[in-house]
């Protein structure tokens, strides 16, 4: 307590000797032996009414004000989208059709994936242009003979990281990959190491040129509805 009271009889006293003026309408703060005006320390921290520090503290030497093209990365920063990974976060009818998808791609069961394609009241949009037999078209883009390598493309789209966009409008949607939705020019090196996996480095260069994701890309309504597995502009 004695040392309390000295320090403060001390900060008291510079005040004092240092011409510093209260503010006006200051409230005073009562110890057991002097009263102190809340106010700026020479040297420490601003003391709120009703709090009386009893160590004075000055503000690191290595603090940095903030300044304007800080705040504005920030902001920038906060309006890029959400990226998601887990699978939990998805609506039941949304993760029932990811898991559909998922295991016929998988499985390499173009029967199953048919009978997914067919669920959907209307046909999901597969291609911008107009097009015969899903399966078929499928197999037709796939670069085996088998159609093997696009069920390869599907599998690896539906486990990348994913967006949730235009949420409580009739346009929602659940989005994969997230990079369909992305700045191409706001990616961090960890994350053109996940958009490697799905594309090569001549792709990404085309796509910067353009400006937008190029490769495919899946699209699920919060309903579950399958809109489309697509690539293209």
């Amino acid at each position: 307590m004695i040392v309390r009271l000295k320090i403060l009889l001390v900060a008291a006293s510079v005040a004092i000797v240092g011409g510093m003026p209260c503010g006006a309408g200051a409230k005073t703060v009562k110890t057991d032996t002097i009263t102190v005006t809340p106010g700026q320390v020479p040297g420490g921290p601003a003391i709120p009414d009703g709090d009386v520090p009893s160590v004075l503290q000055s503000a690191p030497e290595d603090a940095e004000p903030a300044t304007e093209a800080g705040a504005a990365a920030t902001k920038e920063q906060a309006t890029l989208p959400e990226v998601l990974y887990d699978l939990g976060q998805l609506p039941p009818p949304v993760a029932r059709m990811h898991a559909q998808m998922l295991e016929a791609a998988l499985g390499a069961d173009f029967n199953r994936l048919r009978m997914v394609l067919e669920s959907n009241e209307m046909p999901p949009t597969l291609s911008l242009t107009q097009i015969g037999d899903p399966i078929e078209f499928l197999k037709e883009s796939s670069g085996d003979s088998e159609g093997l390598e696009i069920l390869g493309i599907l599998a690896d789209t539906l486990s990348a990281g994913f967006v949730h966009v235009d949420a409580g409008t009739p346009q929602e949607m659940y989005i994969w990959p997230y990079f369909a939705r992305y700045p191409l020019n706001r990616l961090s090196p960890e994350q053109k190491v996940e958009m490697y996996r799905l594309i090569t480095s001549a792709d990404f260069a085309e796509m910067e040129d353009y400006g937008v994701w190029l490769f495919y890309r899946v699209g699920i309504g919060k309903d579950g509805t399958l809109h489309y597995f697509v690539a293209g502009e």
